[in-house]
C-alpha cells in the first residue's frame, strides 16, 4: 500500500509510493486490483497503520472480500496500541508481525504470541533496500527465533538477487523481496517478471 510517510522504507520504495500516490492510487484502488486479479495464492497487504485507520473499521472485512488473506502493519509494534492490535488480531485477516534482528528472545516470544500467518524477520537494521550480501548474523538470529516460534518465518530487507534468495531460502521458510522488484519494474513489467522467475528458480533448487 503506498503511503506518504513510509519511514521504514528506503529510497526505492519511498519513490515508488510517491509515484503511486501522485497517480491516484488509494487503499480502495489497491483492493480493487486484488479483486480484479482473483489471485490463487495468498495476498498479504503491507501497510502502515494510518491508511488502515483512515479507511474505517470495516476495512479488514473489505480487504478479505477482495481476496486479501493477511495484513502486515509496519509501524505497530506489539504492546504499542492494545485496542488496535486487538482489532487487527481478531479480524478476518492473518496478522503478520515483524521481528528485528536485535530483538531479545523473550520479546521474540511475545511478538510471536500475538501474530498469525507467518513471522517477518527483518534481516538487518535500517530501512528497506537492496544489499550486496546477506547479513552475517542471520543464521543465528533465525535459530533464536525458531526456538520460540511455531509459525513459518519469512526473511526480508535486502534480498536482491537469485543467489541471495537461495542463501536465505535455505534457512528460512520464505523470502520477502520488495526494493529489487520495484527497481526492476522501473524498466517494465517484463523485467519484474524475469526477476521473479529467477528468484523462484533459485528457490526451487533447494531441497524440499
Amino acid at each position: 500500500m503506498p503511503f506518504s510517510d513510509p519511514l521504514a522504507d528506503g529510497p526505492v520504495i519511498q519513490a515508488s509510493s510517491q509515484r503511486a500516490l501522485d497517480l491516484g492510487m488509494t487503499l480502495e484502488g489497491t483492493l480493487a486490483l486484488v479483486a480484479e486479479a482473483c489471485p490463487t495464492i495468498p495476498v498479504v497487504l503491507f501497510s502502515y497503520l494510518n491508511p488502515l485507520l483512515a479507511a474505517g473499521p470495516d476495512v479488514l472485512a473489505r480487504a478479505a472480500a477482495a481476496g486479501v488473506q493477511g495484513v502486515l502493519v509496519t509501524d505497530l509494534p506489539v504492546g504499542m496500541d492494545g485496542p488496535r492490535e486487538a482489532w487487527l488480531g481478531s479480524g478476518p485477516l492473518e496478522f503478520v508481525r515483524l521481528v528485528a534482528p536485535t530483538t531479545p528472545v523473550e520479546r521474540m516470544a511475545e511478538i510471536v504470541k500475538h501474530g498469525s500467518g507467518f513471522v517477518y524477520l527483518i534481516s538487518r537494521l535500517g530501512v528497506t533496500g537492496m544489499q550486496s550480501d546477506v547479513a552475517a548474523d542471520l543464521p543465528r538470529t533465525l535459530a533464536t527465533l525458531r526456538s520460540v516460534c511455531q509459525l513459518p518465518i519469512c526473511v526480508g530487507f535486502g534480498i536482491s538477487d537469485a543467489a541471495q534468495a537461495r542463501e536465505v531460502g535455505a534457512l528460512a521458510d520464505g523470502i520477502v523481496v520488495g526494493s529489487a522488484l520495484v527497481r526492476a519494474a522501473e524498466s517494465g513489467v517484463d523485467a519484474a517478471l524475469a526477476l521473479v522467475r529467477e528468484l523462484r528458480a533459485a528457490l526451487d533448487t533447494l531441497p524440499a
